[in-house]
């Protein structure tokens, strides 16, 4: 077997940056995230519903967005359309530090939401664009662990912070420099000149959605709904009904830890080009998990269920980012990539909305019952239609 040239390794140096670029994104954002439902209820009076209802602004606009991003990134040069989108992400971390009431922090954290769809699109394109094409279906899986490991330790870091010193301004100033640390680390990428796309037909909805990633992608909106019931409502439930105070950052630590042993195993076998298997066994990994936190209101249910949802999660998301990337054409990875983000975004702002105003009417409980629900209605569809329209029309 001939050694693999020194243009084929995987960990390149732009790979590197924008891997690290990425961690940086999500890093920011985990920074917040399990705390905001506090913040608001705290700081302003918030109850479930209204959180809901704030939270899912951003996801809204970043659902808007990315459609439109992905057709950007393909159309014009990546590295301006990354450092733009970047940048604004970076700086909307000071407008939550200006907001002084309810509907001026909804409105940031609803604007928020574009850049970070922009820029999660616009990374994650120009990633796959620096990996050797025998090395890209490992690579996304590798990829996928910068988000990982920043959601394995942006809650314990942002939870520590607050435990110390009860500010969350400073949570807030910490985002924005770790985000402006991951746009200096991108301004020094070197990407190889591309030609602008010479679009000789009307501008059509394929430009902005993947219309042959349709069973995918509502595959993966049953599966970031029940997540963005789990991942909203997770710290007020563990504080309201099983007195957990601290624990918000254990469970998205024991997330991550499974999110990133299956990465590494899964990352093994896409190379080998075991995408459906390993989308499959993530999936139904994964859908014991949200069954294990909707039955078993204690403990072992809290904590069991975050490492068996992140075992199957990695397993899952990199596999079904490789099938979009794999019924993409070469022109249309910004497109491919939007187009997943954008069914889990679709599916993170209806599980806070949903989640949230059931949990308000009816309890917790139902309302996680509601995410295994959805999360088993994915399941069966990926097994029933999605897999074979995948390997129906996949075009490598």
């Amino acid at each position: 077997m001939a050694e693999i040239a020194p243009k084929e390794k995987l960990w390149n140096s732009n790979y590197l940056k924008v891997w690290c670029a990425n961690f940086m994104i999500f890093f920011s954002f985990m920074l917040l995230t399990p705390l905001l439902p506090l913040y608001l209820s705290e700081t302003f009076g918030a109850d479930k519903q209204m959180i809901g209802i704030v939270l899912s602004g951003y996801t809204l606009t970043a659902l808007i967005i990315r459609p439109f991003s992905g057709y950007l990134v393909d159309s014009f040069p990546r590295k301006v359309v990354l450092l733009v989108s970047y940048g604004l992400f970076c700086a909307f971390f000071l407008g939550y530090i200006a907001a002084g009431s309810l509907v001026l922090f909804a409105i940031v954290r609803t604007l928020h939401g574009a850049p970070f769809g922009a820029s999660t699109v616009s990374n994650s394109t120009v990633a796959i664009d620096v990996l050797h094409p025998q090395r890209r279906a490992e690579g996304i899986g590798y990829y996928g662990l910068s988000n990982n490991i920043a959601t394995a330790i942006g809650p314990t870091v942002a939870l520590m912070i607050y435990g110390a010193w009860q500010n969350y301004d400073l949570l807030f100033w910490m985002a924005f420099l770790v985000s402006a640390a991951g746009l200096i680390i991108n301004y020094t990428l070197e990407l190889k000149k591309r030609e602008r796309v010479q679009l000789k037909r009307p501008v059509s909805l394929d430009r902005f959605i993947l219309l042959k990633g349709w069973s995918q992608g509502l595959c993966m909106i049953c599966y970031s709904f029940s997540y963005g019931v789990l991942s909203t409502y997770i710290a007020i439930y563990g504080k309201d009904e099983l007195g957990i105070t601290g624990g918000t950052g254990l469970f998205f630590m024991l997330l991550s830890i499974g999110l990133i042993l299956s990465r590494l195993v899964g990352s093994r076998t896409l190379r080998a080009g075991k995408i459906v298997e390993n989308a499959s066994i993530g999936i139904a990994i994964s859908l014991f998990g949200y069954l294990l936190f909707a039955s078993l209101h204690n403990y072992i249910g809290y904590y069991g269920a975050a490492l068996i949802i992140g075992l199957g999660n990695g397993h899952m998301f990199p596999a079904f980012q490789t099938m979009f990337i794999n019924l993409a054409s070469n022109d249309q990875r910004g497109t491919a990539n939007s187009t997943l983000l954008v069914s889990w975004d679709i599916g993170i702002g209806l599980g806070m909305l949903v989640g949230g105003s059931v949990a308000e009417h009816i309890d917790y409980y139902a309302a996680f019952w509601v995410a295994f629900a959805v999360k088993l209605a994915g399941v069966l569809f990926f097994y029933i239609f999605s897999r074979q329209n995948f390997l129906k029309n996949r075009l490598r």
